[in-house]
C-alpha cells in the first residue's frame, strides 16, 4: 500500500503537524483519530487495513492528521472557554489549511470525511459546518454532543460547534447533498447520540443512512468491518 507522511507548520494551531497519507488516487477522505488520537492511530489499529483493497485500486485515498484533542476538549488543565478557542483553532487548521491543501493536491471539489468515536464527531462537525466542502460523513460509535466536555459553559463558539445543537437551525443546501452514515451497534454506549443525530436529520428531511448493527462493542472490530462496509456503498 501506497503511504507517505507529510509534515507541517500550521499557523492556526502554532504547532507543527503530522498526516499520513494512504493512496494517491480516489476520492479523497479525512479519516479522524478518536479522543487525544494522532496521526498513526488508525493504521495501528488496522482500520487502514480494512480499507486496503479500496486504496490499492485507486477508489479512494486516506489523509489521517493528527487530533488535537489533548488541547481542547481534553484538555481539563485550562477553563472551557479556552477548551472550545483551542478547538476553534483546529477547526481553522482544517478549513484554511487541510483541506485547501487536499482539493489542489487531488483536483477533488470537495472531501470525504469519516471517524471512530471522537473522530466522528470531528468529522460530522466540520462537515455540517462548512458543507460547501464535503461530499461523505462516514461515523462509526460516534457521540455528537460536546457539552459535557465543557462542564455547564456555554456560549456561541460552544454552539456552533456542537452538532446536535446548531444542525437544528442549520439552512445552507449544501448539507442536503451530503451522502451520509451514521454507524452504531445495539451495545454501542454512543447508540443513544446517534440516534438523536439520525432523528434532527429526519426532522430536516436530511437523507442518511443509520446502520444500526445487532452485535459489536464500542471498538475497533466491528470499525473495521464497518468502514470498507461504507467505501463499498458510496
Amino acid at each position: 500500500m501506497e503511504e507517505s507522511i507529510v509534515n507541517w507548520y500550521s499557523n492556526a494551531l502554532e504547532l507543527d503537524v503530522k498526516m499520513l497519507v494512504f493512496g494517491s488516487k480516489g476520492l479523497p477522505i479525512i479519516l479522524f483519530p478518536t479522543s487525544m488520537g494522532k496521526h498513526n492511530e488508525n493504521k495501528d489499529f488496522k482500520l487502514i487495513e480494512s480499507a486496503a483493497w479500496y486504496i490499492d485500486n485507486g477508489f479512494v485515498q486516506i489523509y489521517c492528521p493528527d487530533g488535537f484533542d489533548e488541547l481542547s476538549w481534553y484538555n481539563k488543565n485550562v477553563p472551557p472557554s479556552v477548551r472550545v478557542h483551542n478547538h476553534v483553532c483546529y477547526d481553522r487548521m482544517l478549513h484554511e489549511e487541510l483541506i485547501p491543501e487536499i482539493k489542489q493536491r487531488t483536483g477533488f471539489s470537495k472531501v470525504a470525511l469519516a471517524g471512530c468515536s471522537f473522530g466522528g464527531y470531528h468529522a460530522a462537525n466540520y462537515g455540517f459546518r462548512h458543507p460547501e466542502n464535503v461530499s461523505h460523513i462516514m461515523t462509526m460509535g460516534a457521540a455528537f454532543d460536546i457539552r459535557d466536555q465543557v462542564k455547564g459553559h456555554y456560549d456561541d463558539a460552544v454552539y456552533f460547534n456542537n452538532p446536535v445543537d446548531f444542525l437544528k437551525n442549520a439552512s445552507d443546501p449544501a448539507i442536503w447533498d451530503i451522502k451520509i452514515v451514521l454507524g452504531t451497534t445495539e451495545d454501542d454506549m454512543c447508540k443513544g447520540s446517534t440516534l438523536e443525530l439520525s432523528h434532527i436529520l429526519n426532522s430536516k428531511g436530511i437523507q442518511h443512512w443509520i446502520d444500526i448493527r445487532p452485535y459489536g462493542a464500542h471498538d475497533w472490530p466491528i470499525w473495521r468491518e464497518m468502514f470498507p462496509h461504507y467505501l463499498s456503498a458510496r
